[in-house]
């Protein structure tokens, strides 16, 4: 069998780094006073398995809420004899000055700090312990590290554990005594973000041997620095910087550039036109460009083949085709060339392997995978554009879009534009139609990230969109690997009193499919969290506004389900006036026939808890339910389950029947009229999972309709489904009970007569199991 989209298992490396994160004190450490983790003394690690160490602690900080960060874990790599760090990549506020500090020790090749703006210029001083041997350095939207903490002197104390962080607000004298002398070996610089205030030619001119900088967002008072290193450069990064003549004639001096992006974020910024002159410039002086970014430009001339010209023949990357003129004069085609946001990258022919722009899905998909880790404001629009090629026409790409999509989501868990737009896309990507091509691990990964935008955002449209995706998941099959993270974040949904109505019905749905069909243990848990509150609650709110809607009625059925076989919610249910909310919906809502077969399920959970029973036993309880045993509501189900509660309610005996209205005789009357008048044949709205509760009702002489009723029920159960049933009640051992309800004498005829064709029903499937009946029951609620 083939595998499906994205079925690779994880690397053992892989597994074994996420083992010990989470199980540090069993596996490499050991915790000393204060609480401070310890690398155990017979520990040397090489840097392949510390830098996999400390890239997978991001990573799980950021993208699994059950993970715990360790306050004290960059001190583990402290002392370079017993670990060995080289590459490493942090991101986001949670970074602290404090951390780089405690790796100061370390010989790092690659330092990539990406968004980290706890960091204080505190941290420009830990730099210069890495000078000697750093390689590549980002500081992309490193936007604090060039200031002062509240005005401090510039310092790297040994003992700096215990200052308190201040926030980046307090963050304003701007640190002036850093630059890179010393760093002779750095090659690679993003500065991305710099902030203004900061002399960039002045910061830069100790660097001698640079071959790639980026100064996206950079603001360039002077253009001729770059020229320092026009003999060395291959890659030059300028998005969002405010091109001039100048700039591009000093860019075109740069002779041994392969990557140039000049790229802005959009069209509509763009003071600086692109011609058709300086792009042939570009392309006639850089000889050695592989690699092109000009998105985001408006082409002040005409610089593209006329339209009926450049249709003709099917596609092609030869740049002598080319339907943009500058671009003929390529000797090879381009391994990259950015279009974004610009009308180029509608043309027909392209001289390039690779194209981001709008006109289709590969475009679309290349713009995401180029812009996702840096330019989250253009990935944004890219996963919208994919989003609608996904709901309107087909998404051909599907294993590579879902993964872009979910890396962009993991990338930017703080940015809201980003969760909108990919937890949207997410929804189509994995509806139905995708569905079979997708591997387990793929559509657990898409669930996870969903979760973390929910956990994230409490705004109106990321929690829709995420829990419409989780709709498009087998419940609770699919999410039962986060069975309790999913309910914990749905109940946070319904705790509001006034929730969007489509987010409330959405999440009410969810969490009684969630509570559906599992094991008990699972139910008690959730139990726990406040399930059966919440539901009430929203019951409550539902019977103030006097309206009966899907949220009225999941939330009686989740009810329903959650109190099945479990003691401890039917315990809630009554604690929580669940019994006076049951008869004031009785007496607003008298029509509404599911509703009623709803909370009569409930009920029928409730009256097998033996303890529970005696609140029950009330005047005000029994009529209603008596008055029930007349209900045709939804069929047979209202009648049924009320005779259910009532059966129960019997078989504790006549002694507890301490009240004289209505009279315990009239009532069981009532239930033998009731059984009598329903078809046995009848289909049913109701699934068990066991007859345990059925099948002690039936060797018992207590109360014989009691024990009428549950032959009746199985006698239905396994006339109609056959295959499902037969093979339960054989396995429970109901054959050899029904056996003894023959037996006994206090037992009716016309149950005995009842109990010998459910015997013969069972002996019959035993000899030809083959179900010609092919009826399905509707799965509206679960019992047993």
């Amino acid at each position: 069998m083939a595998a499906k989209a994205g079925d690779n298992p994880d690397s053992l490396m892989t597994l074994a780094t996420v083992f010990c994160l989470r199980n540090l004190r069993k596996t490499m450490c050991y915790q000393e006073s204060r609480n401070k983790l310890c690398l155990r003394s017979d520990i040397f690690l090489p840097s392949e398995i510390c830098d996999k160490l400390v890239n997978t602690y991001m990573e799980l900080v950021h993208t699994d809420s059950n993970f715990e960060p360790e306050e004290s874990f960059f001190q583990l790599f402290s002392d370079p004899r017993s670990t060995r760090l080289t590459r490493v990549q942090l991101r986001e506020d949670f970074v602290r000055d404090r951390d780089l500090e405690a790796i100061k020790k370390q010989d790092l090749i690659e330092l990539h700090l990406t968004y980290c703006n706890s960091l204080s210029s505190r941290s420009l001083k830990t730099l210069t312990c890495f000078r000697e041997t750093l390689v590549s350095l980002c500081l992309f939207g490193c936007s604090h590290i060039f200031y002062k903490k509240g005005g401090a002197p510039l310092a790297c104390n040994e003992d700096t554990e215990d200052e308190e962080e201040e926030s980046p607000a307090s963050r304003q004298a701007l640190e002036t005594d850093f630059n890179f002398q010393g760093f002779n070996r750095l090659r690679l610089l993003n500065l991305g973000g710099l902030p203004d205030e900061v002399d960039v030619e002045t910061l830069l001119k100790p660097l001698k041997s640079l071959t790639s900088l980026d100064l996206s967002n950079v603001q360039l008072l002077g253009t001729a620095f770059l020229t320092q290193w026009k003999d060395r450069l291959a890659s030059l990064v300028l998005y969002n910087v405010d091109l001039s003549e100048e700039l591009v004639s000093t860019v075109v001096e740069i002779i041994n550039l392969r990557h140039l992006d000049i790229s802005r974020e959009s069209r509509r910024t763009a003071k600086f036109k692109m011609t058709r002159k300086i792009l042939t410039a570009i392309v006639q002086r850089l000889v050695n460009l592989v690699s092109l970014d000009i998105s985001g430009h408006i082409m002040l001339d005409n610089g593209t083949v006329p339209h009926f010209e450049e249709a003709m023949g099917r596609p092609s990357i030869e740049p002598c085709k080319s339907s943009i003129f500058p671009f003929q004069e390529l000797k090879r085609p381009l391994q990259f060339l950015g279009l974004y946001d610009t009308t180029l990258c509608n043309v027909t022919h392209i001289p390039a392997y690779k194209v981001t722009g709008s006109k289709n899905e590969e475009q679309v998909l290349n713009a995401i995978e180029a812009y996702t880790e840096f330019r989250p404001e253009l990935a944004h629009r890219a996963i919208n554009q994919l989003f609608d090629i996904a709901r309107i026409q087909h998404c051909s790409q599907l294993l590579r879009a879902l993964q872009l999509v979910i890396a962009a989501l993991k990338c930017h868990k703080y940015d809201k534009s980003i969760q909108v737009t990919g937890s949207a896309a997410l929804f189509y990507l994995t509806n139905t139609e995708y569905r079979s091509d997708q591997s387990v691990r793929l559509r657990r990964e898409v669930i996870q990230v969903v979760l973390n935008g929910m956990e994230q955002y409490q705004e109106v449209t990321v929690q829709r969109n995420c829990c419409l995706t989780l709709c498009n998941f087998s419940i609770p099959e699919e999410l039962e690997f986060q069975y309790s993270r999913v309910n914990q974040l749905l109940l946070k949904i319904l705790e509001p009193a006034r929730q969007d109505e489509s987010i409330q019905r959405i999440a009410v749905h969810l969490c009684n499919a969630l509570v559906c069909q599992v094991d008990n243990h699972h139910k008690e848990a959730v139990g726990k969290m406040g399930f059966v509150k919440t539901m009430l609650n929203l019951i409550q709110k539902k019977l103030q506004d006097r309206t009966c809607d899907q949220v009225m009625e999941f939330s009686w059925s989740a009810l329903w389900n959650i109190t099945d076989e479990t003691p401890d919610n039917c315990q809630m249910f009554l604690n929580c006036r669940g019994m006076s909310l049951f008869l004031d919906c009785l007496q607003e809502f008298p029509d509404k026939q599911e509703l009623h077969r709803n909370m009569l399920g409930l009920l029928g959970n409730v009256a097998e808890v033996k303890a529970l029973r005696p609140q029950l036993l009330t005047p005000q309880f029994i009529t209603v339910f008596s008055n029930l045993l007349d209900s045709k509501a939804d069929g047979i189900e209202v009648s049924y389950n009320a005779c259910g509660v009532l059966s129960h309610i019997m078989f504790d005996g006549p002694e507890v029947w301490s009240m004289e209205v209505p009279l315990r005789d009239t009532v069981m009357d009532k239930m033998w009229n009731a059984i009598q008048s329903w078809d046995v044949s009848s289909r049913r709205n109701i699934n068990y999972r066991s007859f345990e509760p059925i099948l002690r009702l039936l060797p018992q002489s207590i109360s014989p309709v009691s024990q009428h009723w549950a032959t009746w029920a199985l006698y239905n159960l396994v006339s109609v489904y056959p295959s499902k049933y037969c093979p339960l009640l054989i396995k429970e051992g109901g054959v050899s009970l029904l056996e003894k309800v023959l037996e006994l004498e206090s037992s009716k005829p016309e149950t005995k007569d009842m109990a010998s064709k459910v015997m013969e029903q069972c002996e019959t499937f035993k000899e030809d199991p083959m179900d010609t009946n092919h009826g399905q029951e509707v799965n509206y609620g679960q019992r047993g």
